[in-house]
């Protein structure tokens, strides 16, 4: 109920319309099949107040309360009770709406909902539990007019006030809850229809079973109920549950139907129409939530499926599995399309490995064995040949399935396309290379830069003092290299320093390396080489950048080189340095000549 009217006008309205039904229900009921001490064989008025109690706001309870009171003692006197009696039955009806709903919050942190199985079966417990303690109540409390009968009236009100409650509350709460939600404004007119149908034909069918007693057919209406809960959930049901109730109880009370006909006392007919009505109860509204859970996880299911096909052709990853067990294999629709296979096509384990390259199949192969071997998780990456010839970069990781005992029953891994992640890698790396060649290269000569220079004699020193390898370093510049550049220019100097660049590269060994430092000054990093033999590639290398006259109109040029052997140096700098002084000797002592260092 919606609130459209002031606090006071809405407790009224609750409380007028909890009295009514309540003393409406309790008048028929009295009126229905009766058992021993006039005690209904249902009693429905129970299952509605907790029903409204439910569905109302907690501040308007108390006066709702007040108002199934004064029903409760208007119906039980109207229906031949003293007024102790209907007193005592007024307390423990309310003392067990209470007790219900208490239980229930206690169990259900948000809203009962009968389509979920716990929810359920804490419904079940809340209105047992509460149908038990209302009939102690009311049997300590009318225990002297029973002369002896105790235990008899005290199961007999525990069934009768435990089937009103299971039986009235569910249909009356989620009809409230579909009419509150617009859920039936939205269903569509074939799901009504078919609802609508279905339940007429419960009550034509429980009709046609309890009006005659010479063909025992009581199962006809179980197979009613059991279609509305399978067709309509938990709401078909629990109504369909209602109308053969209502049938059950009102032809069972006119003596009609094969319950009236069993040869038996009153109260033992009323307590196997309990029995019938708890066990098809039992039977059908958890049916009817496992449904409706069922066809949940089933939509969850399919949801989750359809997320995963989608996540992984954004991704480009299949998945797929290897039964050990049958020797057979599984793709998912991604793994197809990787191997450019139509979904669905026939293919074995052996296929699967064979689209790899050999060299890949081997090493693939053997980690796959060793997974099983081992049962740890694995990964490779490999290249295999699609059905249209293109070979495609994949990687797949996947884990080892045992069954009992750790046996490996299963293979399971992922696929995934690595093939642009490949490229781009080489790409990248292609890059780098150049960036670095870029940023270790003299852009004149071609030669490795003062950078690269610097490094590499670092690395060379570091194996020279941790492997005593023999190292020398010489350095050498263009003699006179001013006065070709201002007289024949700048281009021609540059020319110049190229061409003896590509002598001085020519004459070293492929051990060797030879780097431009800066303007026309040149180092030499001599590896593995003694005194003598460093002596002898610098001088070589003096000798080539004289006798050069491949320049045609370049000017001939000469070198003047300073040569040091490594010594212990603890640096690039120091070992420089004796060079560089041997090459101003060299300079000093007329040029176009060789110094060693001392």
């Amino acid at each position: 109920m919606t609130r459209s009217h002031s606090p006071r006008v809405e407790v009224a309205v609750w409380a007028l319309l909890t009295a009514f039904g309540y003393f409406l229900l309790a008048a028929v009921s009295l009126h229905a099949t009766k058992g021993a001490d006039n005690t209904a064989a249902v009693w429905p008025p129970s299952g509605y107040l907790l029903a409204l109690l439910l569905l109302m706001p907690a501040h308007a309870r108390l006066a709702s309360l007040a108002g199934m009171a004064v029903a409760s003692l208007a119906a039980n006197m109207l229906g031949g009770s003293s007024l102790t009696l209907s007193a005592a039955f007024t307390v423990a009806n309310g003392c067990e709406a209470c007790t219900a709903l208490w239980l229930i919050r206690r169990r259900e942190a948000g809203e009962l909902s009968f389509m979920v199985p716990r929810s359920f079966a804490n419904f079940c417990i809340a209105a047992l539990s509460a149908s038990a303690l209302s009939a102690s109540i009311a049997t300590a409390l009318v225990g002297v007019s029973l002369g002896g009968r105790s235990l008899d009236f005290f199961l007999s009100w525990l069934t009768t006030v435990a089937l009103g409650i299971l039986i009235v509350t569910p249909p009356i709460v989620t009809l409230a809850r579909l009419i509150g939600s617009k859920a039936l404004e939205h269903a569509p007119a074939r799901m009504k229809g078919e609802a609508v149908l279905i339940l007429t034909a419960t009550a034509a069918v429980t009709a046609t079973a309890f009006s005659q007693a010479h063909f025992p057919s009581t199962f006809l209406p179980c197979i009613a109920v059991v279609a509305a809960a399978y067709r309509v959930g938990p709401f078909g049901a629990a109504t369909a549950m209602l109308i053969v109730t209502i049938i059950t109880s009102l032809s069972t009370g006119q003596g009609m139907g094969p319950v009236a006909a069993i040869e038996a006392d009153r109260t033992t007919r009323v307590l196997f129409l309990q029995f019938y009505l708890l066990a098809m109860l039992f039977t059908t509204l958890p049916l009817a939530a496992l449904l409706v859970a069922q066809r949940r996880l089933a939509r969850r299911l399919e949801q989750s499926n359809r997320s995963l096909l989608q996540a992984e052709a954004a991704a480009l990853v299949g998945h797929w599995r290897v039964d050990l067990v049958r020797w057979a294999i599984e793709w998912s629709d991604q793994t197809y399309r990787i191997h450019g296979l139509a979904p669905g096509t026939p293919v074995d384990v052996e296929y699967s490995m064979e689209q790899y390259l050999p060299e890949d199949r081997e090493i693939a192969q053997s980690i796959l064995r060793e997974a099983v071997k081992t049962g740890q998780p694995f990964e490779y990456q490999g290249r295999l040949r699609r059905a249209d010839g293109e070979v495609r970069h994949v990687k797949s990781h996947g884990l080892i399935e045992t069954g009992r005992g750790g046996k490996p029953v299963g293979i399971f891994g992922t696929l995934q396309d690595v093939t642009e992640t490949v490229e781009n890698a080489r790409i990248l790396e292609a890059a780098r290379n150049a960036a670095e060649r870029v940023a270790n290269t003299d852009m004149m000569t071609g030669l490795p830069n003062r950078r690269h220079t610097l490094a590499f004699l670092e690395k060379a020193m570091v194996g020279a003092r941790d492997h005593g390898a023999p190292l020398a370093v010489a350095i050498f510049d263009i003699d006179h290299f001013k006065r070709i550049n201002d007289e024949f220019g700048h281009a021609v100097g540059d020319e110049v320093i190229r061409r003896v660049a590509r002598r001085a590269k020519a004459s070293l060994r492929d051990e060797d390396m030879v780097g431009r430092f800066g303007g026309e000054e040149f180092v030499c990093i001599l590896q593995r080489s003694s005194a003598q033999a460093a002596e002898l590639v610098a001088e070589r290398l003096r000798k080539a950048i004289e006798a050069d006259d491949s320049g045609g109109d370049l000017p001939p040029a000469t070198v003047s080189i300073g040569l040091a052997v490594y010594g212990g140096e603890l640096d690039a700098e120091e070992l420089l340095h004796r060079a560089d002084q041997a090459l101003y000797a060299a300079k000093r002592e007329g040029r176009n000549r060789l110094r060693m260092a001392a």
